[in-house]
């Protein structure tokens, strides 16, 4: 009994049956009997058949040989060979956020800061959480104010000012 495969959206089965016939025509503009294809590709018959129709159980393998008897093999080569979508992706993983450095909130003057108005228990854990991510990016933002806040406590005896 065959086994059972994941269904696919109709749109994509509808790609696996025209690539079928494709392959179909490709053996027919070489005037080849299925058997023939069949037989050098190593499969009975009714597997060429299944591919040729766009069956969802052929094996990718399958597809393969019967694509060197007619070949075409390297027409592989050309999936994914340029993936838009795929490296849109990957840049946007690549592009570094610069973290908000504490010394340019300090520069900030009174009036172009907004006017602050009391704020909730909740709405103080979410800018609390904010400002962790704007400020926790990178191990140097966090040495950076790790140092500032040693700065601002007691003073280290071993640091004097020159």
């Amino acid at each position: 009994m065959p086994r059972k495969t994941s269904p696919l959206l109709p749109a994509t089965e509808s790609l696996l049956t025209e690539f079928g016939d494709r392959l179909r025509l490709a053996r027919l503009r070489r005037k080849l009997t299925a058997a023939q294809v069949a037989e050098r590709a190593g499969m009975v018959p009714m597997t060429l058949r299944n591919l040729e129709r766009g069956n969802t159980g052929v094996t990718l393998g399958a597809c393969l040989a019967v694509m060197q008897v007619l070949g075409v093999e390297q027409d592989l080569n050309l999936l994914l060979k340029d993936d838009p979508f795929g490296r849109q992706l990957q840049d946007a993983t690549l592009i570094p956020r610069k973290p908000i450095s504490r010394s340019s909130r300090s520069k900030r003057t009174p009036s172009s800061a907004p006017a602050e108005r009391p704020r909730s228990k909740s709405e103080e854990t979410d800018t609390q959480s904010d400002w962790a991510k704007d400020d926790f990016l990178s191990a140097g933002s966090l040495a950076s104010l790790l140092q500032e806040g040693e700065n601002t406590g007691k003073k280290n005896p071993k640091r004097t000012k020159k």
